[in-house]
């Protein structure tokens, strides 16, 4: 039977592993599981085969990993070559890495000194029957003095994320007047449940460290300080109204910045995302003209400022892309400022703003990683220099091009 002749049969991966379900006791946990994975990776590599942007190369990339992109691994290994020309680089490229290796300091012993616990509460302890100026308890003759360097001892303990203390305010009640007398909370308590250092903390879990607000919820339960999700929203939706100022006025100091970097990356958001789903019924269950859908996609953009030796990133999340990211940056530009250097990839449709006069630099490292992709199918124009010409490392050349 021909290939062609095969009826080709469109599965969603749901119904594959719903027909999959009904054997999971003959099988077993362990060999259903092992099927399960299968088919999920047949699934994967389907998808991935009827992409347009997939490659045969980048699929052995996806699969078997990519390999070290080396000048000499990738000239030498894919040409067959072994003249005198490639095995000098070689041997100046191994040459120069084994002076690099030299010219660095040997590590340490890998272990954190008392000194690096900078966040660590720091308790001064006194000698219990010396002080300086003593006479020497051993020799009787000379005195005792200070050292610039104590003797250390670290003690590493855990608690929860967010701790809690309980002030318990004794109250007293005349048996005859029925009044009740409180006493005073101890100075600097404050009237506040929750106070600036958990408004800091649980932000900094979420966002910071990517630790969800259940999760939080949960760990603080099993240690008795209970703090519920929707709890844990409304301390940062308190503390956002207090520091937005504070991010406003970051974006404007990152609209001066002379070199801007900018890059996108997908994101979930489940109301964006429901959203999406609820204009797409409506377009589908439309019988008339079909509408032009709007932007379904959702966005992370990463926006670094650079400006006398200091940084500043900001990320912006929602349908828009880079470029319409950094065109809101940049409106709060001041003109006595000049032209800002832009560093972003290729794909200038996303990442360039239109509205505005950048100097442009792209990455000479997504442009290498082009050409080693297809230095294999051009084996007699591996001499011409153009891989050996570029670094083979991440460093981004500035190219400058004047565009609007």
């Amino acid at each position: 039977m021909k290939t062609a002749d095969i009826p080709r049969i469109d599965l969603d991966v749901n119904e594959l592993l719903a027909c999959l379900d009904p054997a999971r006791p003959v099988l077993g946990e362990d060999r259903y599981g092992k099927l399960k994975a299968a088919l999920e990776m047949l699934h994967y590599l389907t998808d991935l085969i009827g992409s347009k942007n997939t490659t045969i190369h980048r699929l052995q990339q996806i699969i078997f990993g990519a390999r070290t992109e080396k000048t000499r691994n990738v000239l030498d290994n894919e040409t067959g070559t072994d003249n005198g020309s490639s095995q000098k680089n070689a041997e100046q490229e191994k040459a120069r890495t084994e002076g690099d290796k030299a010219k660095k300091k040997p590590k340490g012993h890998g272990r954190n000194g008392a000194r690096d616990y900078t966040g660590a509460q720091r308790i001064k302890i006194s000698h219990e029957s010396l002080k300086p100026g003593d006479h020497c308890p051993l020799c009787g003759k000379g005195k005792v003095y200070a050292q610039k360097t104590p003797a250390y001892i670290v003690r590493l303990f855990g608690h929860s994320p967010i701790g809690a203390t309980v002030h318990e305010l004794e109250k007293l009640r005349c048996n005859l007047c029925l009044e009740v007398f409180t006493a005073a909370p101890p100075e600097g308590v404050g009237t506040k449940k929750y106070d600036e250092t958990a408004g800091a903390m649980v932000p900094m879990l979420r966002y910071g460290s990517g630790f969800p607000f259940y999760r939080l919820e949960r760990l603080q339960a099993s240690v008795g300080i209970p703090l519920p999700a929707s709890t844990q929203w409304g301390i940062v939706l308190d503390v956002f109204k207090i520091i937005h100022p504070a991010f406003k006025e970051l974006i404007r100091q990152a609209a001066q910045g002379k070199v801007l970097y900018n890059d996108d990356t997908t994101m979930r958001i489940l109301a964006l995302m429901g959203k999406r789903a609820e204009k797409k019924r409506l377009a589908e269950s439309d019988a008339g003209s079909p509408k032009k859908s709007e932007r379904t996609g959702v966005f992370t953009s990463g926006i670094v400022s650079t400006q006398e030796g200091r940084e500043i990133a900001i990320f912006f999340t929602g349908r828009k892309y880079a470029a319409e990211n950094l065109t809101d940056v940049l409106q709060q530009r001041e003109s006595a400022v000049g032209t800002p250097i832009q560093m972003c990839d290729g794909l200038l449709s996303r990442n360039v703003p239109r509205e505005f006069e950048v100097i442009l630099s792209n990455c000479n490292a997504h442009a290498r990683r082009g050409f080693v992709e297809v230095a294999s199918r051009f084996p007699d124009y591996s001499d011409l220099g153009i891989i050996r010409a570029m670094p083979s490392f991440g460093l981004c050349r500035v190219n400058p091009t004047s565009i609007r």
